[in-house]
């Protein structure tokens, strides 16, 4: 007989559901959210137990490993699948939570998961601290410039490195409170560039270790932030069976609602990685823009550009920029400047 498992997972406990083939409820109970206190609990039904369902979330993975190293048959499942599967039912408990998980799982109506490597994750971690230190920073110097312009005193458009002399310029026409808070403001900034600078080399430092990241950046338009974010959203590229697949993985196609005499096609989906489709969107608004080396690339976007207006040609360029990393990457070729022109033989590992 088989046996299925479904686990709503939350920060400190964990409701557990397990049921047979005929859909019925042989244990429900809530545990601790760790791997051991799971493990022990699934334990009688392990010789039966064909699939544990761990809903997609921050302590998700790190469960569905650790149970998959126990030798459950642990699987991660889509969340947004999920909660509309979920969805009719009348009263949201976590308990009727891991009830429907666990009937998914019975069923096989559910979506599985990649599950990124442990170094995709942390070079992942590091794009994200990365990018909140920039978010932090520019919040302090927007404060800077409005207090100040609260009493007239306008910073102006000025580089960073002159920013701090400029500001306290102007302080000195305020009075001592608003020197002391630019003081203060003007310290934590400068703790905010100070780490994003070391931030921004470690990023650096990563992708110049990496032999397919150095690949990717033959693609003009293309640089160390946008190839370690592809290479993290993508991690595993034989998971994609067709190049042309992973431009809608990251939610850059556009989305079509079809229902009787009603049938248009609207903006792009915005589905999967938001963070690799920004850095894609970056790369593709740089080739355009700043790249001054014709390639087939930037002329079917400049045309495309011409025709619908400079968002379509950035999002359309952005989606082919995915095809072609990802066929770079399995093909280990860089990146062609025309058609007639050989492409050079592929960086390999030092």
């Amino acid at each position: 007989m088989n046996i299925y498992a479904g686990l709503d997972v939350s920060l400190k406990e964990t409701a557990v559901c397990v049921v047979d083939a005929e859909g019925n409820v042989l244990l429900e109970r809530k545990v601790l959210s760790e791997p051991d206190a799971i493990a022990t609990a699934l334990q009688p039904y392990m010789a039966a137990l064909r699939h544990v369902g761990v809903e997609a979330s921050s302590l998700g993975g790190w469960l569905q490993a650790e149970l998959a190293a126990r030798g459950f048959e642990a699987v991660m499942i889509e969340a947004w699948h999920t909660h509309v599967s979920l969805a009719t039912m009348r009263n949201k408990t976590d308990r009727n939570d891991a009830r429907g998980i666990a009937h998914l799982m019975r069923l096989g109506w559910f979506k599985v998961v990649h599950v990124k490597s442990q170094e995709a994750q942390q070079l992942r971690m590091l794009l994200g601290c990365r990018k909140m230190v920039v978010h932090k920073l520019i919040d302090v110097e927007n404060e800077i410039r409005g207090t100040l312009r609260a009493f007239g005193l306008k910073v102006g458009s000025i580089s960073r490195g002159r920013f701090a002399a400029r500001v306290m310029t102007l302080s000195e026409k305020a009075d001592a409170l608003i020197q002391e808070l630019m003081r203060g403001l003007l310290a934590v900034r400068g703790t905010l560039l100070v780490e994003h600078q070391r931030m921004h080399r470690l990023v650096v430092k990563a992708t110049l270790a990496d032999p397919v990241c150095r690949r990717l950046m033959t693609v003009p338009g293309v640089g160390p932030i946008a190839a370690l974010s592809f290479r993290t959203g993508v991690d595993d590229p034989q998971r994609f069976k067709r190049s042309r697949t992973v431009g809608a993985h990251f939610g850059m196609t556009p989305r079509r609602y079809q229902s009787g005499e009603v049938d248009y096609t609207g903006r792009i989906s915005k589905c999967g990685d938001r963070e690799v489709r920004q850095a894609l969107y970056d790369a593709a608004g740089s080739l355009l823009r700043r790249c001054r080396k014709t390639c087939a690339l930037r002329t079917w976007g400049l045309r495309i550009m011409k025709r619908s207006g400079i968002k379509k040609a950035t999002i359309a360029v952005s989606r082919k920029l995915a095809v072609i990393l990802h066929r770079m990457w399995i093909d280990g070729t860089e990146f062609r400047w025309s058609e007639d022109k050989p492409s050079a033989p592929a960086i390999t590992s030092p």
